[in-house]
């Protein structure tokens, strides 16, 4: 599907790292998946224009359903501010692994700025509020509503604009941990807010070991 050329004098850390990458899409374009942002897009619709907080949990309960061990439990839910790209949201993760994440977003005031370039696909489906976009390369923004699916392509780049009560379920299918630096960058260089930074990483970690811990059950090792 993919091939590598390297000519002599090419660096050998160049030539590791092109390697690297080209063994990453291979992967990524041959592995199977937990979720697909389709499924993901009409569980969600169901509970568009509802009161957030009840569609929030009415969502959980049927991801559960579907998809046993993949969400995290109750306990491991939390809510966390993240400031990215000029702009403050916040998430709640629900299921993570290197190259898939599941989460709910929004903000309670309006807020916007750089959706950032990410080397994943991400697409959110809207239950309240708007969600205005400005692609990169026009000269005209298009707003979306309760019901509406989003997706941002592989190595996009937009102008994002949420408005106050704006909530929504957002799927990423990529190579997760890429996404983290621009996630983290605005709390590690502006904000500062190293509480928020752990509590981050601590949600990704939890969500990590229990794909980790279902794959190998799945598997038959446990």
């Amino acid at each position: 599907m993919f091939s590598l050329c390297i000519s002599p004098g090419t660096p050998a850390s160049e030539a590791v790292i092109v390697a690297v990458v080209l063994l990453l899409r291979y992967w990524m374009a041959s592995k199977t998946y937990v979720f697909s942002n389709e499924e993901v897009a009409m569980l969600v619709k169901q509970y568009a224009g509802q009161d957030h907080e009840q569609a929030f949990s009415k969502v959980v309960v049927e991801l559960r359903k579907r998809y046993p061990g993949h969400i995290l439990p109750d306990e491991d839910l939390q809510w966390v501010f993240v400031n990215a790209g000029g702009w403050m949201g916040s998430m709640c993760l629900l299921h993570a692994s290197l190259t898939e994440y599941l989460l709910l977003f929004g903000t309670a005031v309006d807020t916007g700025g750089h959706s950032g370039r990410y080397w994943a696909e991400i697409s959110d489906t809207i239950i309240s509020g708007t969600f205005r976009q400005w692609k990169e390369g026009t000269t005209k923004s298009e707003v979306y509503y309760p019901g509406d699916t989003i997706v941002h392509e592989v190595g996009e780049a937009t102008s994002v604009q949420w408005s106050a009560g704006t909530w929504m379920v957002e799927y990423g299918r990529g190579f997760i941990p890429s996404t983290l630096g621009f996630a983290l960058s605005d709390t590690l260089f502006s904000t500062q807010d190293f509480v928020t930074m752990y509590y981050t990483v601590r949600v990704y970690l939890k969500a990590l070991m229990l794909e980790a811990g279902t794959l190998l059950t799945e598997a038959g090792i446990f």
